[in-house]
Formats: structure tokens, sequence, C-alpha cells
């Protein structure tokens, strides 16, 4: 077997997590509660309120699979994890799935043996900067110190970035996305790059968002989504399904308001009625009982619903659906039949 070094402890991880990876449905429901690693804060997609509550756009899918199965939606214990520790959490079995903004790419998904389930968010890889900065574009950044999270997708796009337009910048590694602020707001960088998305979420928490622009630039792909380890169909199908049960739901038109009374009878439409387990047996072939979907959409409601909540226009996020519109209104949000 060929061991790459250059992943040092986490490919040893990986090594070791491969028969373990086997049975995550049943560990999760020895414990009765399920271990989802997320980001160590960012407003909108996870970060604890004043409570301690774990809110945000990417807590709800944990929380829907908590609710899928094991009944309970607040059956989930928030690990918080870095760019460079998420992985090692996962790999390591600390962790039952990554819900965090991570990116899905060909190294990850096979020289990491990660199972990545889904897109939950189309985005890609942006700028901010400080309005009296006078910049309108990335490319005007020549020279600039950038503060870019250490272990992400950002810091070989923004090299890439710099190298093709032969412009050069000094870098300022961070860790977390709370440390890129603090460093950003004290000056110790000009710009902030990661995921645009991020950006938003972060200019939004700012005491005067108004004095920082987001640059137009985007300069990757960034398709963000759950992820598990290799070694465990059964578990990644259920994790995969669930996320595609809140897409499928906006589809066709089933809502945290109306999930009840839709459930209580079959409707007209048998791709529905199996959704929620009114027909067929959905629930039986991922090892579950027929009504997993339905607990797991009636948490935070449906794909779309759990967008506006957390990230859309009318929150101080502020995010236009986008390319993640559903693929029928132009965007390419879509789950495959539940047939």
């Amino acid at each position: 077997m060929k061991i790459h070094v250059f992943f040092g402890a986490l490919t040893a991880a990986v090594l070791s997590a491969g028969v373990a990876a086997a049975g995550t449905l049943e560990d999760v429901q020895a414990r009765g509660k399920l271990n989802c690693g997320v980001s160590t804060g960012l407003v909108g997609f996870a970060a604890p309120d004043a409570r301690g509550n774990w809110q945000g756009f990417d807590v709800a899918v944990c929380r829907a699979v908590a609710a899928a199965v094991l009944g309970d939606s607040d059956d989930v214990e928030f690990v918080p994890t870095t760019g460079k520790t998420r992985f090692t959490a996962l790999a390591s079995g600390e962790i039952d799935m990554l819900a965090r903004n991570t990116t899905w790419t060909f190294s990850r998904d096979n020289d990491l043996k990660f199972e990545f389930v889904g897109v939950n968010y189309y985005d890609g890889q942006g700028f901010m900067v400080p309005k009296n900065l006078g910049v309108s574009t990335a490319k005007e950044l020549d020279g600039a110190t950038v503060c870019i999270q250490t272990g992400t997708t950002t810091e070989l796009n923004l090299a890439d970035f710099f190298r093709v337009n032969n412009i050069s910048y000094d870098p300022v590694p961070i860790e977390t996305n709370a440390e890129a602020q603090q460093q950003y707001l004290a000056g110790a960088c000009d710009v902030y790059t990661t995921d645009a998305s991020g950006l938003a979420a972060t200019r939004a928490s700012f005491e005067n968002p108004g004095d920082h622009v987001i640059l137009p630039d985007i300069i990757s792909k960034e398709p963000l989504g759950p992820l598990v380890r290799h070694g465990d169909n059964e578990w990644g199908d259920i994790v995969r399904w669930t996320l595609n049960a809140l897409i499928a739901a906006e589809e066709y038109g089933v809502t945290s308001r109306n999930i009840r009374r839709m459930s209580r009878r079959a409707t007209d439409n048998p791709e529905i009625n199996r959704l929620l387990g009114t027909e067929g047996d959905l629930g039986g072939m991922l090892g579950l009982d027929a009504e997993w979907a339905r607990r797991a959409i009636a948490v935070s409601g449906n794909y779309g619903e759990i967008f506006e909540n957390n990230i859309g226009v009318d929150t101080p996020i502020g995010l236009a659906r986008g390319l993640n519109a559903q693929y029928k209104d132009g965007g390419l949000i879509y789950s495959p039949p539940f047939r």
C-alpha cells in the first residue's frame, strides 16, 4: 500500500479508522448522540448563540441527521474544528460527520479517503477589503498583505491567482475565522480571503459592516458539503439522503408549516408520499423507520427555509440564492428521485 508521508498523522488516522468506520449508524444509536464537526464559529453557518445553542445553515444539517437517526434533533454534540483539525477529527472517529464550509476536491475524496455526500452550498473564493483602501478589483492588490486560513483550498487558490496575474502578496496565516477577523480589523492584513459566503458572514458581524467591501472577483469553484469517512456506505447513504430530503422537500412544496398535514394521509404526488413515508419503504432501505425524512424536514424546514432563515437576503448575512437556487429556478440545487 502506498502511504503518503505528507499527511503524516492524518494518513495514519485514516488507515487505523478503516475498520472502525463500518457500523457508524450502530455506534451513533448506541451512544444516543450524533457527534457532528462544525466550524469554530461562523455566524449564519455554525455558531453558538448567547445561550450556547448552536445555530446556522450547517448546524441544521447536523440536526436533521440526528432527527432522522435518533428521533430528536437535540441529540447532537457539536465539535468545533479548524481547517487543520477537521480532517483528523473525522478520520479518527472523534466525529461521525463533518458539516462545515469544506470544499469537495479530488484529493480529499480519494487520498484522504473521505466521502462527500453532496453539495449544500455552491461557493467561490473572494476577497474583502476596507472600503477606504480604494480597491475595486483583486487585480489591484499587488503587494497586499492577505489574511488566509491554513489547511484550506484558499491557500493554493490565492497563490495561483497572484501568479497568473503576475502580482505579489504577503500572506498572514491564521487558523480560525475569529482570528482572521481580529487580525483584519486590527490592520495586520489589508485583505481577508476565503469563501465568499464566509466573507459575507464575517462582515455581517462587524460593528460597521458598510466600511468593508467584498470585491466582485470570484477566483475558484468551492462546492461545499457534508462528508463522512470512506468504508461505511450505509452511513454515507443516510447522511446523503437526509440532505437530499431537505432539498427535495423544497422542490415539492413540503415545508415546516404543512408537513404535519401532508403526512397524515397520502397526497396525489407519489414522490412526496415516498419521501414522507406514507407509501413504500425507503426508510427500511436505510435501516431507519418510515418517518426518518419527515422528522428531518420538520426540524428546521426544507432547504429553502434553512437557507432563508440563516443566511438569506433578509438576514444580516444577506446572501441571494444564486447558484444555490433550485434547478427549476435557474440554480444548481436538486435531489435525485425518491423512488
